[in-house]
């Protein structure tokens, strides 16, 4: 038996999702005509309340389209530090929009309404770039699976439009933190231009992101995705998939976080782990004594058939999900327990 909690991206479609998928009705989705496609994205911008959605290949495209939505070459977004688009998208912002990022230092990739305001507040000059964007991530991946305080992302908002700055979710485990925090998608819908949520993670679909925004914005993003090499054809098995997940996958969320918590609970009574990070929903984040290191424990766990992930830093993480059963949950705690 392999335990594999190096992401929540390694799940398999579960049975009732593949016979979802196998009855999709599908058409050529470039030209807008997959009816399964079609059906998911309104079902999405239905549940957010927001005027469209596109399907995306990854949620590395789809973030990648909302930045070059908002901006033109030359302009600077704001993020944390530890932003997925900044730290995990190959750098992307450069390469497909000619930004770049203006970073905040702040808290498990979370910042506050006062730190972005003392950044967007810079008059500008001809020799800065202007800021037009305003991103953030969550759940925060790099940050361990933290979830934003709402009224926090609401003073933020304020300040985005102030200053007349786009706003844009990066919500690739945005599921996790409305069932964490036990929030809606129609909150999340109503503050912001754009949003990202990946089906692929935490809902166990085997591909699929979604853009959400205004009809105006998605038209625009059906372009991007296309310029990107995102045009996609008979896709409708794939979307089958995303709206199983959809009316299937999401309150089980919970019980990824529970496991998560469990985890983190027996790691805070073993010697060898000198730290582990606030756990809210599926990934903990720990370190190990130097003396073991990271690489060595994540080797010794590999010959017990347990799969980690080390984050750099001297972090290693672990993510819980809907492949991760019951009967691996024990094996991993006893191991945990008892390594040496």
């Amino acid at each position: 038996m392999i335990i594999d909690l190096i992401s929540d991206t390694v799940t398999k479609p579960t049975k009732e999702m593949l016979a979802a998928m196998m009855n999709a009705e599908v058409g050529d989705d470039v030209f807008k005509m997959d009816p399964t496609v079609n059906a998911l994205q309104e079902k999405a911008a239905k549940l957010f309340g927001m005027e469209d959605a596109l399907f995306f290949p990854s949620g590395t495209m789809a973030n990648q389209a909302a930045i070059k939505l908002h901006t033109q070459p030359g302009d600077l977004v704001i993020c944390d530090k530890y932003a997925h688009i900044y730290n995990y998208e190959s750098g992307g912002v450069a390469f497909n929009s000619g930004v770049t990022c203006k970073l905040v230092d702040g808290n498990r990739g979370m910042f506050t309404a006062n730190q972005m305001e003392e950044m967007a507040a810079v008059q500008p000059e001809i020799y800065l770039p202007y800021t037009k964007l305003v991103c953030i991530e969550n759940t925060t991946n790099k940050g361990g699976g933290a979830c934003w305080d709402f009224e926090e992302i609401k003073k933020i908002q304020k300040v985005a439009k102030e200053n007349n700055l786009g706003f844009h979710l990066d919500g690739a485990r945005l599921f996790n933190a409305l069932v964490a925090k036990n929030e809606t998608p129609k909150q999340y819908g109503a503050l912001f231009d754009t949003i990202s949520i990946c089906l692929s993670k935490g809902l166990g679909a085997p591909i699929g992101s979604l853009l959400l925004g205004s009809k105006k914005d998605i038209k625009h993003a059906l372009r991007l995705r296309k310029l990107l090499g995102g045009g996609m054809r008979q896709v409708g098995f794939l979307a089958a998939a995303g709206i199983y997940a959809l009316d299937n996958h999401v309150e089980r969320l919970a019980e990824d976080h529970q496991k998560a918590k469990e985890i983190g609970a027996v790691l805070a009574t073993v010697s060898y782990v000198t730290k582990v990070e606030p756990i809210e929903t599926n990934i903990v984040i720990f370190y190990v004594d130097k003396k073991i290191g990271d690489t060595n424990f994540i080797k010794k766990m590999e010959t017990k058939n347990i799969l980690l992930t080390p984050m750099g830093e001297g972090k290693i993480r672990i993510v819980t999900h809907i492949d991760y059963t019951n009967e691996m949950h024990e094996i991993l705690l006893k191991e945990l327990k008892n390594f040496n």
